[in-house]
């Protein structure tokens, strides 16, 4: 955490088979009972909480609103990082003429 400066962390995610749509994460803001899930076929998720932002337009600034350090965060499934590098991690390679496939659901609701 201290390295990172907060969140940036990639989470492998425990799938039955490698492929299956299934739950990688969830958010929950008691306040106004927001709850957003996040369901993918990907293996890992990345996880980040805006530790580069520094309020600094316009590098920082989207749909009217300046976004300060740690001001949001990301949940980003993916492959896993280095995986050119690992022969045993699912390839991030895809040669010309190859279709990429992969599903990712962001469901919102409230709780």
């Amino acid at each position: 955490m201290k390295l990172a400066g907060g969140y940036d962390h990639h989470w492998v995610l425990n799938k039955k088979t490698p492929s299956e749509l299934s739950l990688a994460g969830s958010a929950w803001e008691p306040q106004s009972g927001r709850l957003m899930e996040v369901y993918t076929t990907e293996p890992g998720m990345q996880v980040h909480t805006g530790n580069n932002l520094e309020g600094k337009a316009p590098r920082d600034v989207g749909k009217g609103f300046t976004f300060i350090f740690r001001s949001g965060f990301n949940m980003e499934p993916s492959r896993f990082p280095d995986s050119p590098n690992k022969p045993s991690f699912r390839t991030t390679v895809i040669k010309a003429g190859e279709w990429f496939s992969g599903r990712t659901v962001y469901k919102f609701s409230t709780k």
